[in-house]
């Protein structure tokens, strides 16, 4: 696959990022320190450049991060700017800290290499045509890997089992036939299938039919939307994920909706209630990296899975992977 370095990977929740401190994140294998100043955020290899100390143990000072260890700072653009055992000393190129691009969107800190605006896989999705009002939900923790995470928020065959009384019920067990298609960057996704749901919401009273679409956003993230006759408004569920392991990530979900009303807290402890009857489900699976070739069995309901799996494979996206 492409350098690891170029993949843009959600690291931590904007509100998280305090001004003034700083907080350790891992970007695939990689460790990183993310701070913020009053002049904005940065993101730098969480090894200070001097004696290797991390610098995710450091504070910020004004418009820089200091190091624990002997204090060197460093600007945002991860220049050295002040070594103060030798304070008439100017610190050269060479002594600077890695630093990484970084953007927030989508109420997360976004972290990568590649250029802002560039094509699949490496810019951060965008969420066009979804209702505006966004609540995030996690980080949640989970001891497998982000594209086994991914493929269960595809899959709907385990909802009469893992959701039952919520989004399942044992009397609509089977799966309707449906269609998998791709975007135009590739992408599969299916644009229609129709699933029997006790509680299709966090506002829901009853039991509805619910009109579904998913299309995969990239290796690492993938867009629900719902519609029932029920419901009030629409509304969309977006997952995201960052290794932190080959085997382990970090997931976060954005529920979107046009309604303004909704209490936030509602939306987030729905969410949280389906994510912890996924958990230990995933968590138990193995291998605990997604197998592209082999190994695991497919029946007619898992198409859409299948085709994730090859569309990995297709693109060279073996993280997580086996």
């Amino acid at each position: 696959m492409n350098d690891l370095s170029e993949w843009w990977l959600p690291l931590a929740a904007a509100d998280a990022l305090r001004e003034g401190h700083c907080l350790q994140a891992r970007h695939f294998d990689q460790l990183l320190v993310l701070w913020r100043s009053a002049s904005g955020s940065a993101a730098f290899d969480d090894r200070c450049p001097h004696r290797g100390a991390s610098l995710s143990l450091g504070r910020v000072q004004g418009h820089a991060l200091e190091c624990p260890y002997h204090g060197w700072r460093f600007a945002a653009d991860g220049r050295c700017v002040a070594i103060p055992a030798t304070l008439a000393f100017q610190p050269p190129a060479g002594h600077a800290a890695r630093a990484w691009r970084l953007l927030e969107r989508h109420g997360l800190v976004w972290v990568g290499g590649a250029q802002a605006g560039d094509v699949e896989p490496f810019a951060p999705p965008t969420l066009d045509g979804l209702p505006l009002r966004r609540v995030l939900c996690g980080p949640f923790d989970v001891a497998t890997s982000a594209p086994r995470v991914v493929e269960n928020f595809l899959d709907t065959a385990h909802f009469g089992f893992v959701h039952e009384g919520w989004l399942g019920a044992r009397e609509h067990l089977e799966v309707p036939d449906y269609e998998v298609r791709h975007d135009a960057l590739g992408r599969p996704g299916v644009p229609h299938y129709r699933a029997w749901q006790p509680q299709a919401s966090s506002a829901a009273t009853g039991g509805a039919w619910v009109d579904y679409r998913y299309q995969l956003l990239s290796p690492l993230s993938a867009l629900l939307q719902k519609q029932s006759a029920q419901a009030v408004t629409d509304e969309a569920y977006v997952l995201w994920t960052c290794p932190t392991g080959r085997e382990s990530c970090r997931a976060w979900f954005s529920i979107c909706t046009a309604d303004a009303q909704a209490d936030a807290e509602a939306l987030r402890a729905f969410q949280q209630t389906i994510f912890a009857q996924d958990k230990p489900i995933v968590e138990s699976q193995r291998p605990r990296e997604l197998p592209l070739s082999g190994g695991e069995v497919h029946g007619a309901a898992d198409r859409f899975s299948a085709a994730y799996r090859r569309w990995l494979r297709d693109i060279g996206f073996d993280y997580g992977c086996c």
